[in-house]
Order: structure tokens, then sequence, then C-alpha cells
């Protein structure tokens, strides 16, 4: 293909693109090809070299649009710059080295921070196939594809000294050697890549239209970002799809997440940032997650094969506040998403942060594998001296049709004694359940493992079928309708310690 042809497919690219992912259209005026700056992309050359020089030669200009043609780019670590748009064109495949097949490493993870309350993963940004930091007026955009093939999801956990809650309570009878296998030592770390797309700090960046497959420990993390806008992305990953920690003015919209083995649009505020942070002004909208096995999103077939996530319960793939929470939420709305074959949505801070202000509406779910409904306020308090517990109150969740519930895990409300989730609404839900609960179920008495990491399993098969309240005040149910497909030998509801609960219009269907 000679320099014309090239140059007509980038401008075809362009025009094809929607003007929504052209975020910065003064980085058009310039554009830099990256096989002008070196890259061969033919899958075996080395190509990060060659594209961080075209970055670099953008950013000096004042800012350009770095084009990728099609083709398969061998890369280790990205480092993006302020100003410059990444351009991945139709057929464009960035691909993640592998250490161990390849000469290279990806960039060693920063120093100097504490890994004491969020583990490895959550602490290290430089160590990512594409990486940014602090950088502003920042889009990746384009049909192409970012493929992690090279990338590792393991890493060590927190080096908290109670490491209470660390886990959860499914993973209990797993052995020492399985568990260093899922998280291998710092120094094992040091040369690879366990994130495709990692942002610490920066402002106003935009990710469009490309798809990501094998994203490593997060496809995209982003932590202490502001202004961030993830619309049209479709990832089908191995561990966590995206994360966003400690984030403020945030929208995620028409995105596809597949992570059969972690979740998939989850929102944390972390100590990554050394001090609590907390997560807010955040939308996620027009979502579609699942739990399919993985890559079988992106080529049509939606396999259900894998039953189990590492954690060893059902497979993953939702939607989920927490675990990680010093910080807490304000101002979160989650709107118009679909669930197939996975969790339903989890709202949790254990932590110390607060949650306040949440809106959950218009949510389908098909074949759901634990709680269609899940709120959690725990007590692990993972963060440093002084850190109590926090609390939830102002959530306000309408509009949930969920069916094919696993029938162990009824929606659940759980605080802890003394500190009661508050002023939660419960507005035209629907759950259909498969039923199959005993009566030898309906006498169990959950203990409250106010220190757990929190999980719907956390607390056994539960005592009822459709909902389960615990340490709840000013809740708030209207419209809720639930059926089982089979009969169940427990009672719908169970409430305990619930001043101010509240009903209207709530007729129960059962097989």
């Amino acid at each position: 293909m000679n320099r014309r042809d090239l140059t007509l497919g980038m401008v075809a690219s362009l025009a094809l693109m929607p003007v929504a992912a052209l975020p910065f259209a003064r980085h058009l005026a310039r554009r830099f090809d990256v096989r002008d700056h070196g890259a061969r992309g033919d899958g075996i050359a080395i190509d990060s070299a060659a594209i961080n020089a075209a970055i670099l030669a953008a950013s000096r200009a004042g800012g350009g649009t770095v084009v990728v043609p099609r083709g398969r780019y061998l890369c280790f670590s990205i480092r993006l710059r302020s100003r410059v748009t990444l351009l991945l064109a139709a057929g464009a495949v960035i691909e993640a080295a592998d250490p161990a097949r390849h000469p290279g490493r990806y960039d060693v993870p920063e120093g100097g921070i504490e890994q004491l309350y969020q583990d490895f993963g959550h602490s290290h940004w430089r160590n990512s196939l594409i990486w940014g930091e602090d950088v502003s007026e920042v889009a990746i955009v384009g049909p192409g594809l970012i493929d992690g093939a090279g990338l590792t999801r393991d890493g060590p956990g927190a080096r908290w000294k109670a490491q209470t809650g660390e886990r959860p309570l499914s993973m209990r009878g797993m052995s020492a050697r399985e568990i260093a296998a899922l998280e291998p030592d710092w120094e094992r770390m040091i040369g690879l890549g366990n994130k495709a797309i990692a942002f610490r700090g920066g402002r106003d960046i935009h990710l469009s239209g490309f798809s990501v497959l094998k994203g490593g420990h997060f496809a995209i993390l982003a932590t202490g970002t502001r202004g961030l806008r993830i619309d049209g992305l479709t990832i089908d990953t191995d561990r966590d799809g995206i994360d966003l920690d400690c984030v403020r003015d945030v929208v995620v919209e028409r995105c596809r997440v597949n992570s059969p083995n972690d979740d998939a649009i989850v929102v944390k505020s972390s100590f990554a940032l050394g001090r609590a942070v907390a997560a807010e002004d955040i939308v996620i909208r027009d979502c579609v997650v699942s739990g399919y096995d993985m890559g079988s999103l992106l080529d049509g077939t939606r396999r259900t094969a894998q039953q189990l996530a590492p954690d060893r319960d059902r497979v993953t793939g939702r939607i989920k506040l927490g675990t990680e929470s010093n910080g807490g939420y304000r101002n979160v709305r989650i709107e118009d998403c679909s669930f197939t074959h996975c969790r339903g949505l989890a709202l949790e801070t254990v932590d110390g942060g607060v949650m306040e202000n949440v809106v959950a509406r218009r949510l389908t779910m098909r074949d759901v594998t634990t709680a269609p409904l899940f709120l959690r306020l725990g007590d692990r308090r993972r963060g440093p001296e002084g850190t109590g517990v926090g609390a939830i109150r102002g959530v306000a969740i309408s509009d949930i049709d969920a069916r094919g519930i696993d029938h162990r895990f009824p929606a659940a409300i759980a605080g802890l004694p003394g500190h009661r989730i508050e002023d939660v609404s419960l507005s035209r839900i629907h759950l259909s359940y498969r039923g199959g609960g005993t009566a030898q179920d309906a006498r169990a008495m959950p203990e409250e493992h106010a220190s757990a990491y929190p999980e719907p399993s956390m607390f056994g098969v539960l005592p009822c079928w459709a909902l389960w309240v615990r340490h709840a005040e000013r809740l708030r149910i209207d419209r809720f309708t639930a059926e089982t497909a089979t009969p169940d030998g427990r009672p719908p509801f169970v409430f305990a310690d619930a001043p101010g609960l509240s009903i209207a219009r709530t007729p129960l269907f059962r097989a």
C-alpha cells in the first residue's frame, strides 16, 4: 500500500466516525501516522517505540491525531500525552506483547506507593499496555481493537495487616498454593503488564468506539480522573472491565462489557491516592453487562459453559459500587442497563466511606447468578487507624425486571447492629426466581459477618426467597412483585430490625 492510499484510508476512517467520537476537533489539524515513525504493523516487530514517538511528536506540535492504520501492532507500554487523540482505524489491532515470548518489558510499576489498603493492580498504572498520568485533552477513538494477549490478570493483594475481609468467604477453602497462583509476589510483577488502559489523575479524557479483548486485571482503570467520557466500547475480558476509582464527573454510556471472572463496570473509592477521595457525579447508562465465557461476546457465540468465577461463586459480570470504599460515593446514577448471565446490582461500602444519593432505575436482568439487588454496609475498615463504619443513605431503586434468579439469593439489604442502612426506596420491582428453597432453609439464622468481604453468598442460603432486610431504617417499598417458577418452602419476605418500614401496593405471585 502506498502513502497516498494510506492517507486516503485515514481520511475515510475519520469521515466514517460520528462527531461524538471526535471530541477534540482541533487535534485533526495535525495528523501523525505511526508508520512514518517506524511502526510495521506486521504482528512481529515491536511497535511501541514507534507509536510513542508519534505521540511525542503530536504533543510537541501542540496537539494532534496519531493514526494507527490497519495492521497488528505488537506493543509494550504506550505512554499517552496531553492534547493527543489516538485513532485506531478499522482493522487496526494493538496487541499486548508477552515478555515471556517477545523482547522487551512493560514500564516498571511506580515506586513509593503504599500498597496497604488496596491491591497491586489498584496501586500502579504505568505497568499497562496504554497509560497516562495527569494528562488532559486526550482521546482514544476508532473502530480498532486492543488485544491484551500478553497481559496478566494476576497481582498481589493488599499488605493490610488485619487481612480480615481481604477475600470473599467463598474462597475460604482454597489452599495457600491456589491463592499464590492468583496473587503472585510483587517481584514477579516487574516487567509484566496487568492492565490494558490506565489513567492516574488527568482530566477531559474520552474513550470511544473501540473494543478490548482480554484486558488483564483491568481493561480500563481510571483513578482520580475528572471529566472522563467512555462511550460505545465493547469489552470482553478476563477480569474487571471498567474501574472508576476516586473519579469525578464521569459518564459511561452505550458500552458492552463481558467479564465472567470479575465485575463489568465498578465504581470504587480506594486509598490508592494516599488519602480518602470520594467517587462522585457519575452516570452509567445504556450499558449491557454479562458473564458469558470470555471471548464469546466479541465472537458472537455468547457461550455459558463457565459456571464459577475464581472466587468460587457463580460468574460475575455485574455493575457494582465497591468493594474498595474508603472515600465513599455521592451522586451516582445507573440507568437503562441490562444484565445477562451475571450477578445483579451491588451497592457496598465497608471501608468507612459514605454512600449517598444513588439512583438505579430501568434495569433488566436475565439469568441472575446471585442476588439481583445487594446493599451492604459492612465493617471491614481496610484503611488507616481511625477508619470507622461508613453509611448508606438516600438510595432510590426503581423499575427493575429481573428473571431467572438463583433461588438461594433474594434481594438483600443488610446493615449492621447500630449502623442501619437509611432511606432506601424500592419501587416498581419485579423479581422472578427459579424456586426450590426448603422449610429447613427458612429456619436459617445468618451471621452478621461484619468484617467479611461483601458478597451475597456471605450469608449462605437465606431464610426467604424474595427480599431479605436486616438493619435498615425508613425503607419504602411500593409495587414490589415476585414469583417463583417452582415451589419454595420459605416465606417471601424477612424483615429484622427495620423501623419505619413502609409497604404499599405489593402483591406477591407464586408458582
